[in-house]
C-alpha cells in the first residue's frame, strides 16, 4: 500500500502560481511513477502530468504544457506540481497518483490521494 496526501491548493488569481505537493508513505516511493490528475465540477477526471521513477522522464497534457512542471524528490518521498500562469479553467480538485507507467490513462495508477482544491479566479 502507498498512502498519498496532497497539499498546497488554494485560491489564486488568474496569472498567478501555486505549488502542489504530494507526500507518500508506505511502499518504496522511488519504485513508482507519479502522476497528477484533476477533476472539475461536472467533468471527468483528466490527466495533468506524470514523472518517471528517477525523474528523468516527464509527460504533460497539452492543456498545461509550458505552464506546469512536475518534479519529485525521492529522498523526501514527495512529488510536486508547480503551476504557473494559472487560468480559470485550471480550477479543479487535483489528485496525485502512484502507478507503473508514465501514461495518461488513470487505470495505470494504483494508488490515489484525497485531492486538494485549486480555484483560479478571473
Amino acid at each position: 500500500q502507498v498512502q498519498l496526501v496532497e497539499s498546497g491548493g488554494g485560491l489564486v488569481q488568474a496569472g498567478g502560481s501555486l505549488r502542489l505537493s504530494c507526500a507518500a508513505s508506505g511502499r518504496t516511493f522511488s519504485n513508482y511513477v507519479m502522476g497528477w490528475f484533476r477533476q472539475a465540477p461536472g467533468k471527468e477526471r483528466e490527466f495533468v502530468a506524470a514523472i518517471s521513477w528517477s525523474g528523468g522522464s516527464t509527460y504533460y497534457a497539452d492543456s498545461v504544457k509550458g505552464r506546469f512542471t512536475i518534479s519529485r524528490d525521492n529522498a523526501k518521498n514527495t512529488v510536486y506540481l508547480q503551476m504557473n500562469s494559472l487560468k480559470p479553467e485550471d480550477t479543479a480538485v487535483y489528485y496525485c497518483a502512484a502507478g507503473e507507467a508514465v501514461v495518461a490513462r488513470s487505470t495505470f495508477y494504483d494508488y490515489w490521494g484525497q485531492g486538494t482544491q485549486v480555484t483560479v479566479s478571473s
